[in-house]
């Protein structure tokens, strides 16, 4: 994984500067900021939790009153999987990793205001919980009689999708951005190849997608 961020690191930087050298409208930006995710599960009890995220990206002009943005962030997101109860307890779990991404921008006032979408690349790390937690039971599987702690689910998927819709605003050096990006990707999907883990599930696949609501802002160079 230290590879693969290494690489996104590099390609950004050579891209941007690659970038740097046009004065039709393409901007490089330096961003960062607070975010609010929730995981929809069907398997946990699930509360959003507030993490933040920071990164590069290139505007470039692409046809009449559209634009395309390269990007590149680190992330860590908090949540809450389980509820407290007899036999269970709320756990938080942070999960951090590197998202990349291609948007298209609607120029709705040029260099003041636009709506921004697309697909997201997100290249994740395994969640952390706090050592004191990791025996944590998150839930409690009535039928089977077996517990599933919060070490058990650590080993998330690396790679996942999401799709990013955003309005930015502000001047051609400041852009105040609030973004929601949804995974449509189940971040739980690699624990379903553990058959001891699903199992103690009542033999169903773990499911997850990540909703993070985004508020950053953006300084141009």
């Amino acid at each position: 994984m230290k590879n693969l961020l290494f690489v996104c690191v590099l390609a950004t930087s050579l891209f941007s500067f690659g970038q740097y050298g046009y004065r039709d409208g393409n901007r490089i930006g330096i961003s960062g900021g607070i975010s609010n995710c929730t995981i929809f599960s069907s398997t946990f009890e699930s509360k959003p939790g507030n993490g933040f995220a920071g990164g590069l990206s290139v505007r470039g002009n692409y046809y009449n009153n559209w634009s395309m943005i390269y990007g590149m962030q680190f992330f860590e997101s908090n949540f809450s999987l389980g509820k407290n109860g007899i036999e269970t307890r709320e756990t938080e779990f942070s999960l951090q990793g590197v998202q990349i991404r291609l948007l298209f921008s609607y120029n709705v006032i040029q260099d003041h205001i636009s709506i921004d979408f697309g697909p997201v690349l997100q290249v994740n790390g395994k969640l952390s919980v706090n050592k004191s937690a990791e025996n944590n039971v998150i839930k409690y599987n009535n039928v089977t009689e077996a517990p599933i702690h919060a070490k058990d689910v650590l080993d998330v998927s690396t790679i996942g999708g999401a799709f990013y819709f955003g309005v930015s605003g502000g001047t051609k050096v400041v852009r105040l951005v609030a973004f929601y990006q949804y995974g449509f990707t189940n971040l739980f999907n690699k624990l379903n190849k553990n058959t001891d883990l699903t199992a103690l599930n009542n033999t169903e696949n773990f499911k997850g997608n990540l909703g993070t609501i985004n508020a950053q802002v953006v300084f141009n160079l």
